[in-house]
C-alpha cells in the first residue's frame, strides 16, 4: 500500500510539473510574440529602393490578436494589414526614394474588395507618378494575384509556370438531412423571400430564389473583375472567358505571352537582374527591396502633409455582429466607442469601414442609434466605406451615413430578419432515450424550448416579432437613404445585391475604396493636409491577449483536428451564438 502511494503521488507530482513546464513556456512564448509584435525596428529608405508587395498568407482589415495555438506551436503565422499596403503604395508615389514597386505573387489570401482596393491603390500610383514603374513575378499565378498583377506595367512568369483563371463560384452547405438523421428540427421565421440564410437548415438544396440571387451577383462581379483583366492586359473580355472556360493553367507557359496572358517569361534570377539595372546596382543582391509594412512604419502613410489641416477618424466595423462577446462587431463595446468619438473634439470627421455579414437584429439596432447620436450631438461629416461584405446586418448599422462607398465587389442589401429555434425532441426522446416533464403557470411559461416544437401560436407571436423587425430595419433604411419604405421593401426582401447594383438601386452613394472615401471626405472638409486616426484602439492589454488566447484555446485544438472539416465547426458555434433574431446574409464565401 505505502509503495503505492508513493507511486501514486510520484504520478501526480509528474503531472503537476509538466503542466508547470508547459505553463511557463507558454508564458515565455507569449511574452516572446508580444515582445515581437511591440518591438522597434529602425526603417531606412535608401535611394532608388523598390517597394514590394508581398501578395502571400492573409491580408487583413486590421492586425489579428495573437494566436495561442500558432505561438504553442512554434508556428510564425504569415499575415499583412491592407492599409500598410494600400497606404504605402499611395506614399511611394510621391516617395523620390523609391524608383518603383515589385509584386511578389505568391497565393496570397484576401477578399475580392482587399484586392480591389490594392489595385485602386496602383492605378492612382501609376497616375500620380507616370515616371516609376509596376513589375509582377510569379512562378504559379493565383486567379486573385493575377488580378492584382493585371495592374502592373508588366508580369513575369517562372518558364514552367502556370497562371489560373477560372471564373467565380460561392458553394453553400446544406444541413437539413444530418439535422434530420440526428432528431433535430429547425423551426424558422423570417421575413423575406431571398433571406437565404435559413435554407441550409431546411431545405436539402439551393431554392431558385437563393439561385436567382447568387447568380447575378456572382455574374456582374465577375463581369468587373473580366473587364479589368482585359482592359489591363488589352484584350477583349471574351479573351478572359476563354482562358476561364479552358483550363488556361494547363496550357505551355511559352504560349502565355502571345495570348497576351503575361508579358514576358524568365527565372526569377533573371528578373531580379532587370530590376537591378533600373536601380542603378550592378547586382541583383544589392537591390533595396522595403516591404509595405516596414515602409509603413517610415511613410507616415497615416498623414498628408503635414497633416495639421484636419483629423478623420476610421471606425473598423468588422466581422459578426454579437451583442456582448464574440472576435468581431460586439455592440457593448462599439457602441461606448461611438459615443466617445462624439465626446472628442480631435476629431473633424468620421469613417466606418464596415466588412460584416450582419448578425444580430438587436445589437445592430444599438450601433445604428449610436451613430446618430454622433450626427445629432456632432454636426461632422460620417460616411460608411463597404468591404467585402456590408449585407444584413452590416448594411443596418451603415445606412445612416451621409454618404455610402462600395465597391463593385461587394456585397451588400440583404435587408430581412429571421429567426432560427431548434427543435431537440426526436433527437432527446427517439436516439437517446430521454424524455422531459414539464411544469408551469401559463402556457407558454418554457418558451422557447428546445425540448419540443412551437405552438401554431407561438409560431404567429415569432412571425409578428420578425415582422415588426422587419419593419424597423426598413424605415431606418428609407429614413437613412431618402428613399420610401415601400420602394426599400421592393429592393429588400432579403435579397443581397453586388455594388454596381447597390448603386443603381441608390443603396450606395459612390464606388470606391476606403481611400477614396477619405480623399472625398477630406474635399468635404475643404482640406489638403490631414491626419488620419483609427479606433478601436487594438493595443490590448498584456493580460487581456492571455485570457483571450485562453478562450481560443479549445477552439483551435478542435479546427486543427477537423481541417477542411472546420468550417463546420463554426457554422455550428455560430448557431450556438446567435440571438433570438438575426439581420444576417447567408454564409456565402465567393471562390476567387
Amino acid at each position: 500500500m505505502k509503495k503505492f502511494f508513493i507511486s501514486f503521488l510520484a504520478t501526480l507530482a509528474g503531472i503537476w510539473f509538466s503542466l508547470l513546464l508547459a505553463f511557463f513556456g507558454f508564458f515565455i512564448a507569449l511574452g516572446a510574440a508580444m515582445a515581437a509584435s511591440i518591438g522597434t525596428t529602425t526603417v531606412k529608405v535608401k535611394n532608388h529602393s523598390v517597394l514590394e508587395i508581398d501578395l502571400s498568407g492573409e491580408i487583413l482589415d486590421r492586425p489579428s490578436k495573437l494566436d495561442f495555438m500558432t505561438i504553442v506551436n512554434g508556428v510564425e503565422k504569415s499575415s499583412q494589414v491592407l492599409s500598410d499596403i494600400t497606404g504605402s503604395i499611395v506614399a511611394a508615389a510621391d516617395d523620390d526614394r523609391i524608383d518603383g514597386i515589385v509584386i511578389n505573387c505568391k497565393g496570397a489570401s484576401a477578399g475580392l474588395a482587399q484586392r480591389s482596393a490594392i489595385i485602386e491603390a496602383l492605378k492612382n500610383f501609376k497616375n500620380k507618378a507616370p515616371e516609376k514603374w509596376i513589375y509582377a513575378y510569379g512562378d504559379t499565378y493565383t486567379q486573385g494575384d493575377y488580378y492584382i498583377a493585371t495592374a502592373s506595367d508588366s508580369i513575369f512568369i517562372n518558364p514552367i509556370g502556370q497562371v489560373d483563371i477560372h471564373g467565380l463560384s460561392a458553394t453553400t452547405l446544406y444541413f437539413h438531412k444530418l439535422l434530420e438523421k440526428i432528431g433535430v428540427d429547425v423551426q424558422v421565421v423570417k421575413v423575406g423571400t431571398y433571406k437565404s440564410a435559413v435554407e441550409p437548415y431546411i431545405l436539402d438544396n439551393m431554392s431558385e430564389p437563393s439561385r436567382e440571387q447568387q447568380q447575378l451577383y456572382l455574374g456582374n462581379i465577375w463581369k468587373t473583375v473580366a473587364s479589368e483583366i482585359a482592359e489591363s492586359r488589352g484584350v477583349d473580355i471574351a479573351n478572359v472567358n476563354e482562358w476561364a472556360d479552358n483550363f488556361i493553367f494547363t496550357r505551355a507557359t511559352d504560349e502565355y505571352p502571345g495570348l497576351k496572358v503575361v508579358d514576358a517569361i524568365t527565372y526569377r534570377h533573371e528578373f531580379d537582374s532587370r530590376i537591378a539595372s533600373l536601380t542603378d546596382h550592378d547586382k541583383a543582391k544589392d537591390i533595396d527591396f522595403i516591404s509595405t509594412s516596414d515602409y509603413a512604419k517610415v511613410a507616415e502613410t497615416n498623414k498628408t502633409g503635414d497633416g495639421k489641416g484636419a483629423e478623420i477618424a476610421i471606425l473598423y466595423a468588422c466581422g459578426e455582429i454579437t451583442d456582448e462577446a464574440g472576435d468581431g462587431i460586439v455592440a457593448a463595446d462599439l457602441v461606448p466607442e461611438i459615443l466617445d468619438l462624439a465626446d472628442n473634439d480631435d476629431i473633424d470627421a468620421l469613417i466606418m469601414y464596415v466588412n460584416s455579414p450582419g448578425g444580430s437584429a438587436f445589437a445592430s439596432e444599438q450601433i445604428w442609434e449610436a451613430l446618430e447620436q454622433f450626427k445629432k450631438l456632432t454636426g461632422k461629416p460620417f460616411y460608411v466605406s463597404m468591404a467585402d461584405y456590408a449585407a444584413s446586418g452590416g448594411y443596418y448599422i451603415s445606412c445612416g451615413a451621409d454618404k455610402i462607398y462600395a465597391q463593385p465587389v461587394t456585397l451588400t442589401g440583404s435587408i430581412g430578419i429571421f429567426g432560427l429555434i431548434p427543435n431537440a425532441q426526436r433527437l432527446l426522446s427517439d436516439k437517446l432515450g430521454v424524455n422531459t416533464g414539464t411544469v408551469k403557470t401559463n402556457a407558454n411559461g418554457n418558451f422557447p424550448s428546445l425540448m419540443e416544437p412551437m405552438t401554431e401560436s407561438q409560431k404567429a407571436a415569432m412571425q409578428t416579432y420578425v415582422e415588426r423587425g422587419y419593419e424597423l430595419f426598413t424605415s431606418r433604411c428609407a429614413e437613412g437613404r431618402g428613399i420610401p419604405q415601400d420602394s426599400i421593401k421592393k429592393i429588400g426582401e432579403g435579397r443581397v445585391w453586388d455594388g454596381n447594383e447597390a448603386l443603381k438601386l441608390g443603396l450606395v452613394d459612390k464606388l470606391g475604396s476606403l481611400q477614396t472615401a477619405i480623399a472625398d471626405m477630406a474635399a468635404a472638409l475643404n482640406v489638403e493636409n490631414y491626419k488620419i486616426s483609427v479606433y478601436p484602439d487594438i493595443k490590448a492589454k498584456w493580460y487581456d491577449q492571455l485570457i483571450e488566447a485562453g478562450i481560443d484555446f479549445k477552439a483551435s485544438i478542435i479546427r486543427d483536428e477537423l481541417g477542411e472539416m472546420s468550417s463546420l465547426y463554426d457554422t455550428l458555434e455560430q448557431i450556438k451564438g446567435m440571438s433570438t433574431l438575426q439581420a444576417r446574409m447567408d454564409f456565402t464565401e465567393i471562390k476567387l
